[in-house]
């Protein structure tokens, strides 16, 4: 199926598609994600992607939700989220958790009224280039998933900055959509 972001049903049928345990590909505030609902969703989405069991997936929050996944969020961090900043934190598990709050309306609308996490990771199967264009989207992981979103036409090309903020001074593990150096020392 596929929805496209601007129709004002799209974000209730995605809700239920997720909760229903399903995949989707949402156009995120950086690239497209492959996405699935936080916690159960897991297994299935590396399944999807063909993703090393052990290799985790970031986490799509809203600034309230991450703050229940991690445990002292840094105010550095707090002070710039929501961005295309993904931030490797600790969780409240006891391991560690990636997790961005993103700068786009759609997506956290989405994490509101579904009323949790998701996962997200680049639109590929594991070790290829990611997809960046609806098109090739499509062709490659339509048959796959439950739902594909279609973004803007000027849906962005490039990923999420990464930093590891578990340690201090802040490690920049990939240069991103967001410039971190007022964050790395």
């Amino acid at each position: 199926m596929i929805l496209d972001r601007n129709d004002k049903d799209t974000i209730e049928k995605l809700v239920s598609v997720l909760r229903d345990n399903g995949t989707a590909v949402i156009p995120c505030d950086t690239i497209y994600g492959l996405s699935s609902v936080y916690g159960s969703g897991e297994a299935k989405l590396k399944a999807l992607k063909g993703r090393d069991a052990n290799k985790p997936f970031l986490v799509l929050a809203t600034l309230s939700q991450a703050k229940e996944l991690a445990v002292d969020i840094p105010f550095e961090i707090l002070s710039v989220w929501p961005a295309p900043l993904t931030v490797v934190l600790n969780g409240v598990s006891g391991s560690t958790i990636a997790i961005r709050v993103p700068a786009d309306s759609f997506l956290l609308r989405l994490l509101d009224k579904l009323g949790s996490p998701i996962y997200s990771t680049s639109v590929n199967m594991s070790g290829e280039p990611s997809l960046l264009d609806f098109k090739s989207v499509c062709e490659r992981f339509e048959d796959k998933v439950d739902v594909v979103v279609k973004g803007p036409g000027s849906q962005g090309k490039t990923a999420s900055t990464l930093i590891d903020a578990t340690c201090r001074p802040f490690k920049l593990i990939r240069q991103g959509a967001f410039d971190a150096s007022s964050l790395i020392d």
